[in-house]
């Protein structure tokens, strides 16, 4: 099955261009970005439990999320800041994932209205250096992203 998720690399690059159609107005996609109930949501999965140890949803917020399996044990832990928030059109912020050696990303998401019932989301990340990046890209990063936004289609659509 093919993903819905696109994450597009070019060679020699140090940047990544993540794509996404959803079946759901910008609003209600933006919300999935920034209400900490919905984040917590669609990051977990049926291996592991998502939260926000901290979210400050502003311009020089900070957030903090872990996901833990179901013996307690943490199996991912990120953190970042927030650099600007318009509603409904974009987000820039930094995201560090802890335990990894891929140094801290920008990343640059913008929200579009396709139209009143569909959006997308179009996600510049940048690294440190093509080396890094590539890392990132050996990982299950794409699938476990698509199945991300597969979650949240699914339960932010119950919303409209």
């Amino acid at each position: 099955m093919e993903q819905k998720t696109k994450v597009t690399a070019e060679d020699g690059k140090q940047d990544l261009m993540i794509t996404r159609e959803f079946d759901l107005p910008v609003e209600l996609l933006f919300k999935a970005h920034t209400d900490p109930e919905l984040i917590e949501q669609w990051m977990s999965n049926p291996y592991a439990t998502s939260k926000l140890l901290k979210f400050e949803g502003k311009k020089h917020g900070s957030y903090q999320q872990q996901s833990t399996d179901a013996n307690g044990k943490v199996v991912f832990s990120a953190s970042g800041v927030f650099h600007d928030i318009i509603p409904n059109k974009k987000i820039i912020r930094t995201f560090e994932m802890e335990n990894a050696p891929l140094g801290v990303q920008l990343e640059i998401l913008n929200f579009e209205k396709l139209d009143d019932h569909k959006s997308k989301l179009t996600t510049h990340t940048i690294y440190e250096s093509g080396v890094l990046r590539d890392q990132q890209l050996k990982m299950p990063f794409a699938q476990g992203l698509s199945m991300a936004h597969d979650r949240m289609q699914e339960i932010v659509s119950k919303l409209k």
